[in-house]
């Protein structure tokens, strides 16, 4: 026998917890970036574009350092990221001071 197709609020109730504490996320930044990129434009007219620059250069900076960039933006930061500090080389040069330390 078939069983019964499960209803729409029997699917939702089986997604995860941290989905949903995910999507609230999400949906409270959105919310915040709305209201900040207001009031950053009622003070100048290119306030809002340098903070959204500076955001963008924080999270890229962020994805060098952890290696955790999208899979289609790996060709860029792998030329990019020798310039730049990375949590591999920081722990290769703390492991070399250790080492220096313990001779």
């Amino acid at each position: 026998m078939a069983a019964a197709e499960p209803t729409a609020w029997e699917q939702i109730k089986k997604i995860p917890k941290d989905t949903w504490i995910n999507i609230g996320i999400c949906v409270l930044t959105v919310v915040i970036v709305i209201r900040a990129w207001g009031v950053l434009k009622k003070i100048n007219e290119v306030l809002p574009y340098i903070a959204a620059v500076l955001g963008l250069f924080l999270i890229f900076f962020y994805w060098v350092y952890d290696r955790s960039e999208p899979r289609f933006l790996t060709p860029v930061v792998e030329k990019l990221a020798p310039f730049f500090p990375s949590k591999g080389t920081q722990k290769q040069i703390e492991e070399k001071r250790r080492k220096g330390r313990d001779v």
